[in-house]
């Protein structure tokens, strides 16, 4: 996965690839996120908001251009990204598709979370089409979490309320089948951007051995 001039891996654990704005959901605008993120010592972050086949150039385009102002700003890596959320499974591979040519440097599908209605399958089309990152997969299976480490595709720990419910199940799966594992917000409002500390809680109590967390 790659960030700008960094990759997941070179950064450490300052990071969150999951964040809205009020291009989607959330209560921010792209700055106000950015300066969140700042005073918490982020050193990368992806604004990644909810699209479908109805709003997927609207949203990619003005998060573009939101990190191309905020980046000549700020010492942060800033990654334009987008949340595939909601859309029908055999859609996934054509839409992730379109949002690459869009721009989107990052695309997350918004997974099988145990507190939203996600139709079935889409944790499995997510992993097979290769996006960067399925969110909050809920209860994800060996055989998805295996394709996901094969395709080099991330599965989150959430630390959002609701979605973090099965993050134990997550956490465990992935270690068994050796899958990507990260921990993100899902920031939907600034009291939900946590420090550094607070990550590795989340992912300690998801069951992560403390030198994998």
């Amino acid at each position: 996965m790659s960030l700008g001039r960094f990759t997941a891996s070179s950064l450490g654990r300052r990071i969150d690839l999951h964040l809205h704005s009020i291009l989607s959901d959330g209560s921010l605008i792209p700055s106000g996120v950015v300066r969140r993120a700042i005073i918490r010592d982020y050193e990368a972050i992806a604004f990644t908001d909810h699209a479908d086949a109805s709003n997927l150039d609207f949203v990619v385009k003005r998060t573009i251009k939101a990190v191309e102002q905020l980046s000549a700003s700020y010492d942060l890596v800033i990654v334009p990204g987008v949340e595939l959320t909601h859309v029908p499974p055999k859609r996934i591979p054509e839409l992730a598709e379109k949002a690459r040519s869009l721009g989107a440097k990052l695309v997350v599908v918004h997974g099988e979370t145990i507190v939203e209605p996600v139709a079935a399958g889409t944790n499995k089309v997510a992993v097979e089409c290769e996006v960067d990152l399925l969110a909050h997969p809920g209860l994800i299976t060996e055989e998805e979490a295996g394709l996901a480490r094969e395709n080099d595709v991330f599965l989150e720990l959430a630390s959002r309320k609701g979605h973090c419910l099965a993050n134990g199940h997550v956490a465990k799966v992935a270690l068994r089948v050796g899958a990507k594992l990260v921990v993100n917000t899902d920031m939907h409002d600034e009291v939900e951007l946590i420090s550094q500390e607070q990550a590795l809680k989340v992912a300690l109590a998801a069951g992560l051995p403390e030198v994998e967390a």
